[in-house]
């Protein structure tokens, strides 16, 4: 596993569980508005962490923490994600993943095998602009794939979509909705613009007013979706 950091104690990942934080190294998508610009373009890399010394901290922590998180860039791109997995499952953790949806096999084979409790997926873009949110060719078909298979999968999960004006509009999130008419949690996320995202062109652009994101917060409620700022 390429552990490009390690944050020991997170309240707020992984909802309703103490937990700590892993990031991994590299991610097929180019979003132009990430904010973890080392974890995805190779030319901010830092040096990684050993498996062995998070390991070793997990250990250590049981009697503290509930839970795992594994993000990213995009932790299911990494070749020995399942093992890695399954040694968190061993140390008797609950793990939650956060993903881009590009990967569905990978989703359904740690599904199937029990070595997740939680998955939060991204939303980036109605189908038909999703390479522009992207920031590169993405097959859409995998993204759909993965809707479906969490959707009918039984575990935890939510969908999220970070609220980048440049790049959508209202209507977009009318269509975004119908990608997941029966998800149970959709978490709109604030942009919140500084100088480490992979396009600064979009600090200066406009952003989304509270007032917008409260009307799209009554419109889900109204449809018995869970949506949270």
């Amino acid at each position: 596993m390429q552990i490009g950091g390690f944050q020991k104690l997170s309240l707020i990942d992984y909802p309703g569980k103490v937990a700590a934080v892993i990031f991994t190294q590299g991610c097929n998508f180019r979003c132009p508005f990430c904010h973890n610009r080392d974890l995805v373009l190779p030319q901010y890399y830092k040096p990684t962490l050993s498996e062995e010394e998070v390991y070793d901290f997990l250990k250590e922590r049981r009697d503290k923490l509930q839970g795992v998180v594994v993000t990213g860039g995009e932790p299911t791109l990494q070749p020995d994600f399942i093992p890695f997995l399954k040694k968190l499952k061993q140390f008797g953790y609950s793990v939650k993943i956060d993903t881009n949806g590009s990967q569905p096999e990978v989703l359904e084979k740690i599904i199937q095998a029990g070595l997740v409790d939680y998955i939060a997926m991204d939303i980036k873009a109605p189908l038909e602009s999703y390479a522009q949110a992207a920031g590169v060719p993405v097959d859409i078909n995998n993204i759909q794939k993965s809707i479906e298979f969490l959707l009918s999968s039984g575990i935890n999960y939510h969908f999220r979509t970070t609220a980048v004006k440049p790049l959508l509009s209202l209507e977009d999130f009318k269509e975004m909705s119908a990608l997941i008419k029966d998800a149970e949690r959709y978490i709109i996320q604030e942009f919140i613009p500084h100088g480490t995202i992979l396009d600064n062109s979009l600090l200066d652009r406009g952003h989304f007013t509270a007032f917008e994101l409260n009307a799209l917060k009554e419109q889900w409620e109204r449809q018995e979706v869970s949506v949270s700022m």
